[in-house]
Formats: structure tokens, C-alpha cells, sequence
């Protein structure tokens, strides 16, 4: 009877498996199967249980940083993240008040506002603190630059 249980458990957990996209249950359908083989073989109830337990243990400290290596996406920087700390010049004043202002870094124009919410005038070489969304936020750095 009990290796009828944990052949309905397998099956439950193989299917809970099944409709997730990442690695959840896989530990438990292993460790159904190894109870259900210790019942097969007519052993007690509380040696099912606990290889059920030790078994699930053992495979998800084993299993789950391997997985979680081959299995997690990489996140691969794109050329925002390099953005901060460039170096660019304002080409429209920036006035976070009036919600305008616009620096060229390199060869691209993005939106700008004001790191520290001060006017920066047009011409006035800044540097990205941060971007968020289609904006830089930008400190003036000493110099100037005449456009």
C-alpha cells in the first residue's frame, strides 16, 4: 500500500515539475522514488519517511547550486550600464523646473536632468551619475566646453 503512495506522490511531484519553468519539485519525485523502493522491499513506515527526507535533503544541497549555475540566465551589460560616469556636454540647458535638457555623450543625445537640481547652461561639460529610462542624470564637472 505505501509503495502506491509514493508512486502517487512521484507522479504529483514529476507533474508539479512539469508545469514550472524551473527546477522545484525534481528533488522530491527522487526522493518518492527511493521511498517507494524502500517499501517495495517491505521497510517500515518511518524508514520510507526518512529516507524520503534524507534523500530530498541530499539531492536539493547537491543538486540546486549546479542548477541554479546551468540554469540562471546571465545578465549581460548593455551599453546603458557603461553610461554612468561618461563624460559628455549639455547642448540644451538643463532645468529640471522646466523639465528640459539634453548632453551629447560620444555620438549619442539623451534626455538630461540635473543630479543635484541645479540650471546646468548649454555648453557646460557634465558628468552621468545615473540613468534611469531615457534619461541621464548629470553633475557639472569644472570645465567648460564652447559650442
Amino acid at each position: 500500500m505505501s509503495t502506491i503512495v509514493w508512486l502517487a506522490a512521484m507522479v504529483i511531484f514529476l507533474a508539479l515539475e512539469a508545469a514550472t519553468i524551473s527546477l522545484v519539485s525534481i528533488w522530491f519525485a527522487a526522493a518518492s522514488l527511493a521511498a517507494m523502493i524502500v517499501g517495495w522491499i517491505h521497510g517500515p513506515l518511518w524508514l520510507q519517511i526518512t529516507v524520503f527526507l534524507l534523500v530530498s535533503a541530499g539531492c536539493l544541497l547537491a543538486l540546486r547550486p549546479l542548477v541554479r549555475r546551468y540554469f540562471t540566465p546571465r545578465l549581460v551589460k548593455t551599453n546603458v550600464d557603461s553610461t554612468a560616469g561618461q563624460r559628455g556636454y549639455v547642448i540644451a540647458e538643463i532645468s529640471n523646473e522646466k523639465a528640459t535638457g539634453r548632453v551629447r555623450l560620444g555620438a549619442m543625445e539623451w534626455t538630461a536632468r540635473s543630479s543635484a537640481g541645479q540650471v546646468i547652461p548649454e555648453g557646460t561639460l557634465v558628468q552621468v551619475d545615473k540613468v534611469e529610462g531615457v534619461k541621464v542624470f548629470v553633475t557639472p564637472v569644472d570645465e567648460t566646453i564652447n559650442v
